[in-house]
């Protein structure tokens, strides 16, 4: 583990910022300036990770602003470059001085993975080999994180600057902003632009957030442990440039697989809230009818018993499976309103199969009864069909509270 020493060097660096004249006035000194080798004793202050397929034509131009922007910072660095290539990318990064690693399972989200394993520094960087971010604005994100305003810091493309061409109108007024919504909404995070990839934070913070994803969608992974952590995340505006080369990111499936991913981790968004809206409205039409209720003069009848019976079976059945999503996946956000972590945690067998299989047998009861009543008048006067409906939502309604008691016993293993 790198200690929490930082290492600089006092030589004179020339202090780099983020404009392009900072950088040309470093510019004749990169050449000099080493990135640490894997084999250096010496733990690097700040590992820049990588992830390139078939990055060859813009590797060298990332690697050198990084080398001069790790020079006016006046750390000891190294560059982690995780390979999936076919061309030279591997090649021009290792006569740079970087150090490239091989991950062996194909992916977006576990090149990062693999490669920050591997990374030695106290401070973890990541960006793509594209051009698209310029390394020189590092800077602004690493005093975030050194100074302990955050605990992960990320360049903000939306809040900054977009260079014409850099993104396409999709992805930057529709895409980005949606799914920034979705997590701002579901985890929490409060950002601008939550697929920036562009971002720095400390070790320590990359092991809280426990990522496990392989795709596209670790970059909302990451926001999402971030959040559901407590993790202090704070954002700086950037400048986004055209890449060089060609692009790799598929919109509508790698949007897809962002979505899913957030939906799948929030059970609370996805199954709780809206099982227990439709729920309630299917009790509210049921007890209109059973009370007789009117509105002006509108009264309501069969048809909105049947409805409302139908709403009832849905919520519950809804919600139940926000239930045992929580408890069968560890979802990254769990749920919060009492009744799922009532029923997630502490909700026994013999309670749920108690109160399911009362309900049950108290329709039942009243169907048996309705259909003696028959009976007696020679089957010539049914029971009154809205107090059979009434009495079958009950007993749907009780086998799924039963059978679901023994399906989340199962799930967690009681």
């Amino acid at each position: 583990m790198p200690s929490n020493q930082h290492h600089r060097i006092d030589d004179g660096a020339v202090s780099v910022d983020a404009t392009s004249n900072g950088r040309d006035a470093a510019a004749s000194s990169t050449d000099e300036w080493s990135l640490l080798p894997a084999d250096s004793e010496t733990d690097p202050t700040v590992s820049l990770v990588m992830p390139t397929l078939d990055e060859e034509d813009g590797i060298a131009e990332c690697i050198r602003r990084a080398k001069r922007a790790f020079r006016g910072m006046g750390v000891t660095a190294e560059v982690v470059v995780s390979d999936s290539s076919t061309d030279r990318t591997p090649e021009i990064a290792r006569e740079l001085g970087a150090v490239v690693v091989e991950p062996d399972e194909p992916g977006y989200g576990y090149a990062y993975r693999y490669a920050f394993e591997r990374a030695r520094g106290e401070y973890i960087a990541m960006g793509d080999a594209d051009t698209t971010y310029d390394f020189g604005e590092l800077p602004k994100l690493f005093d975030l994180v050194v100074e302990d305003d955050a605990d992960l810091a990320m360049g903000s493309r939306l809040d900054g600057e977009i260079k014409s061409g850099a993104m396409p109108p999709l992805h930057e007024y529709v895409g980005n902003p949606l799914l920034t919504g979705f997590l701002n909404a579901f985890y929490g995070a409060d950002v601008s632009d939550a697929h920036s990839g562009m971002r720095v934070f400390t070790r320590e913070a990359w092991e809280r957030m426990d990522c496990t994803t392989d795709g596209m969608e670790f970059a909302s992974e990451m926001i999402m442990e971030a959040g559901a952590r407590d993790l202090d995340i704070e954002e700086v505006p950037i400048t986004y440039h055209e890449r060089e080369g060609e692009a790799t990111l598929e919109s509508l499936p790698d949007g897809w697989r962002h979505v899913k991913f957030m939906l799948v981790n929030a059970p609370g968004y996805l199954f709780s809230a809206p099982g227990t809206v439709v729920g309630l409205l299917g009790v509210a039409l049921l007890s209109m009818v059973a009370f007789g209720v009117s509105i002006g003069s509108a009264t309501f009848g069969v048809r909105t018993l049947i409805a409302g019976s139908l709403l009832t079976i849905t919520g519950v059945q809804i919600a139940g499976f926000g239930v045992f999503a929580t408890v069968a996946s560890d979802p990254v956000r769990r749920p919060r309103d009492p009744a799922t972590r009532v029923f997630s945690n502490r909700f026994s067998l013999e309670a749920g199969a108690g109160l399911g299989g009362g309900v049950a047998l108290a329709g039942m009861g009243y169907a048996l009864w309705a259909v003696f009543r028959w009976a007696s008048t020679g089957f010539q006067q049914l029971p009154s069909i809205g107090h059979s409906l009434l009495a079958f939502t009950a007993v749907v309604v009780g086998l799924q509270v039963l059978f679901g008691s023994f399906l989340l016993t199962a799930l967690r293993g009681d």
